[in-house]
């Protein structure tokens, strides 16, 4: 087989960014994906799993070409959000204008995003496809990375890339180790009507041991996060609608009035996973690979898309200056950048998720104080907002 410059195994969200970030740039890549994503149709119920796309992720989707795709099928603008405590005085809100912005960022469902840059590999020349396709062995030389998938094939590639989530097979073989947490929690989802418009606004509640998030949407429902212990939600799971309605609209405080109608629910466990290094020889992680993180701010997704940036950098300018850019050297400028700031990230939001978890009155009335404080100090509160919109 021919060989490549980059093989990237995943071609979800990250996975795909990359991959057409680099063909952008010149580089020949193999993408390698067990399955093709189901195609969307504007006709299908909105997908339960959604994002919320910073500023600086819908710029790169917008240099690749797939943004305008993606806004014009279905995407919803949030302009402002709003956090505040059940056990404490003191909220935090912010607001697009205050940075003289449109958006403070957009809810997409995962499925879209998906299926917008899966016609966009297939379109691009240096791209070559391999799916279904799963790597089952890869070894390593001075000069390449061997790849073997499940149909014998073999992919040479000067440099390989997992994106292939949370529960990496490559980076099990590849001996690299994670910290993981267990939050004891469930995330359950899904999409509700509400007796009050949602003013395109995030909205979020701390409550005793839980959290709750009622995110817009493009058809004027909000689909809604709620992390509850895991026996809790086995019990909020088995409600039937209405009391499922009545408990959500209790929990948001009825700051939309009445929760008047929801989709089937579904949930997922929420884990922390942090990898040890992101790199081993022609080797590197992005993504959920390199760090899978609590949903609580939302901002999983975009500190992957932040990895794609990072890498495609790190790899264009070495190979401007004539350089391998698939060796270590190279490869740890990528590293050390995003390991970092993704390690910070993700303890910063564990931390919260320790503190608001709490239903001790002394720490409730800390963290009440807490919010009060970062929404009056302008510097702070804008420090957190360009962390949140990626330009910190």
């Amino acid at each position: 087989m021919k060989p490549c410059d980059v093989a990237v195994v995943g071609a979800g969200m990250v996975g795909a960014a990359l991959a057409l970030a680099l063909a952008r740039e010149g580089f020949e890549v193999a993408v390698i994906e067990p399955r093709a994503p189901k195609p969307w149709n504007a006709q299908d119920e909105i997908d339960l799993r959604v994002v919320a796309l910073a500023p600086s992720s819908v710029e790169l989707f917008t240099r690749l070409n797939v943004w305008h795709e993606i806004a014009a099928a279905r995407a919803s603008a949030y302009r402002r959000m709003r956090v505040w405590d059940a056990l404490a005085p003191g909220k935090l809100d912010f607001d697009a204008a205050d940075e003289g912005r449109a958006a403070l960022g957009w809810i997409v469902e995962n499925r879209l995003i998906q299926w917008m840059l899966w016609q966009a590999l297939q379109r691009d020349a240096r791209i070559t496809l391999h799916c279904p396709a799963t790597v089952v062995a890869t070894e390593a030389t001075a000069e390449r990375r061997t790849l073997t998938l499940d149909d014998g094939s073999i992919i040479h590639a000067k440099l390989t890339v997992a994106a292939d989530g949370a529960d990496s097979a490559l980076r099990a073989m590849s001996g690299i180790i994670t910290h993981d947490r267990d939050y004891g929690q469930r995330a359950i989802v899904a999409h509700v009507a509400t007796q009050r418009a949602h003013e395109s606004t995030a909205w979020q509640r701390f409550l005793p041991g839980a959290t709750i998030a009622f995110l817009p949407l493009a058809d004027g429902r909000s689909s809604i996060v709620w992390s509850v212990p895991e026996a809790e939600s086995v019990r909020v799971l088995a409600l039937d609608d209405d009391a499922f309605c009545a408990e959500l609209g209790t929990a948001l405080d009825f700051r939309l009035g009445r929760v008047i109608a929801t989709t089937p629910r579904a949930s997922f466990p929420l884990r922390l996973k942090l990898a040890q290094r992101y790199l081993a020889p022609r080797f590197a992680l992005i993504g959920d690979a390199a760090h899978a993180v609590h949903p609580l701010a939302g901002q999983g997704v975009n500190l992957g898309l932040r990895d794609v940036e990072e890498l495609r950098n790190v790899l264009v300018e070495a190979r401007d200056a004539k350089r391998d850019f698939a060796v270590e050297s190279v490869l740890r400028r990528y590293e050390r950048r995003r390991r970092s700031d993704n390690t910070l990230s993700a303890q910063a939001f564990d931390a919260i998720q320790r503190v608001f978890g709490s239903d001790a009155m002394p720490v409730a009335a800390l963290r009440g104080a807490g919010l009060s404080v970062v929404d009056k100090i302008g510097p702070l509160k804008l420090a957190f907002a360009r962390h949140a919109a990626g330009r910190a």
